[in-house]
């Protein structure tokens, strides 16, 4: 049971929570699901234990597979340590082994247990009542893998915007696929009662529809891959006497890191019955103002989007908190992935590795967030110090 005061940021600290701990489902339990691709014969070491191994590893800061493996020699002394795992053997597996198993594992199989994993989780730590579900939904290319000639390096990502966990990853060739693949993807994952949110190359009426169909409901920006929309919402709101059609209005002021930043957003549902889009119910104009308090330096720009959510559901303030933070998929995922883990770096190529790493890397950054971890490098420590309490994590404890 994890009971240690973690250190997250300068000035501050968090306990992870041991009620948390308590009634997050074990991982271990969900890994154990998946079938092993490799023949009986010869068969070494439990897959479950491998990928249990893994999720220890890279919690606590292994970020390849190399890496895993020198991570578990080091801990030979710390007695059941590899049999907690799973293991049934008193020694683990190699470099070389790690990347034949983990490459033959399917990518699809694996995400699909993973999801499961995730949706567990947000089932037993539901949002506040009245607070709205939001997932957002954004692609994300293995450049490192790419350039090496592996296929499906383009990755279709949708992320818990309360939680900041994945709860869903879809492999496809590139860019190019990512909006033909999107409906298939939004089928596999739980959108009913939740809202979509997506950047503007996703604003399509094809995934409206398909979001509507599932019975959830979207937020998207709009720009100009979608022109007379676009020039619809630029007319209403810059009309003479557009405030008779502004229904509410919602006003941010940040301040900190040296800018000062505000975000006016405003709503109208005077366009409901006039611009064919599935589910519509209201549309909104975001004016963004960012000053750089050092030089004076003043930085404007205006968004438009659209939503499915009626007023009485989510008012101009919502919406605002909304599009805001869609961007946690780039922050709180997209990033930490890149810059923490080096994915943009990462050459793997052989059979389904990169997705399955990939897929490793979302898992190890929901496990540290459930855990209360702001500062993912912190976290690494933290366990890395602690290997039976990374043990306990995934519920191998």
């Amino acid at each position: 049971m994890v009971s240690s005061t973690l250190e997250t940021r300068e000035g501050s600290s968090i306990k992870p929570a041991q009620v948390v701990e308590q009634v997050i489902p074990p991982l271990k339990d969900y890994l154990a699901e998946l079938d092993d691709p490799r023949q009986a014969k010869g068969i070494r070491h439990p897959l479950p234990a491998i990928l249990c191994l893994c999720g220890v590893a890279m919690i606590a800061g292994a970020k390849n597979p190399e890496a895993i493996a020198d991570w578990w020699r080091v801990r030979q002394d710390l007695g059941p340590f590899l049999q907690l795992l799973g293991f049934t053997r008193d020694y683990g597996p190699s470099k070389s082994t790690l990347y034949r198993v983990l490459g033959l594992v399917s990518p699809a199989a694996f995400e699909a247990v993973l999801s499961r994993w995730t949706e567990a989780v947000l089932a037993v730590l539901p949002p506040p009542s009245g607070e709205l579900e939001a997932i957002n939904l954004d692609g994300k290319t293995l450049r490192g893998s790419k350039k090496q000639g592996a296929p499906n390096t383009h990755l279709l990502s949708a992320l818990s915007q309360r939680l900041g966990i994945t709860i869903g990853q879809m492999a496809v060739e590139d860019k190019t696929n990512e909006i033909g693949a999107m409906s298939a993807f939004l089928t596999n994952l739980v959108i009913t009662g939740r809202v979509i949110t997506t950047d503007a190359f996703h604003t399509q009426t094809a995934m409206s529809q398909t979001v509507v169909d599932l019975g959830g409901d979207y937020v998207m920006i709009v720009k100009d891959n979608q022109p007379t929309l676009r020039a619809d919402l630029e007319t209403l709101f810059a009309e003479p006497g557009a405030a008779e059609f502004i229904d509410d209005h919602a006003l941010k002021v940040n301040k900190g890191h040296g800018r000062l930043e505000s975000r006016c957003l405003k709503t109208s549902t005077a366009l409901n019955d006039f611009i064919i889009w599935p589910g519509v119910q209201q549309v909104f104009r975001l004016d963004r103002q960012t000053v750089i308090q050092k030089t004076g330096v003043v930085r404007e720009d205006t968004v438009y989007g659209l939503t499915s959510l009626t007023p009485d559901r989510a008012n101009s303030d919502q919406l605002l908190a909304l599009v805001r933070g869609h961007w946690n998929i780039e922050n709180r995922s997209h990033w930490v992935r890149d810059v923490t883990f080096g994915e943009d770096g990462s050459q793997v190529r052989t059979g389904h590795l990169p997705q399955i790493m990939a897929a490793l890397r979302n898992c190890t950054i929901g496990l540290l967030r459930l855990h209360g971890v702001n500062s993912i490098p912190k976290g690494f420590n933290f366990f890395a110090a602690r290997p039976y309490e990374a043990l306990s994590a995934i519920g191998c404890g």
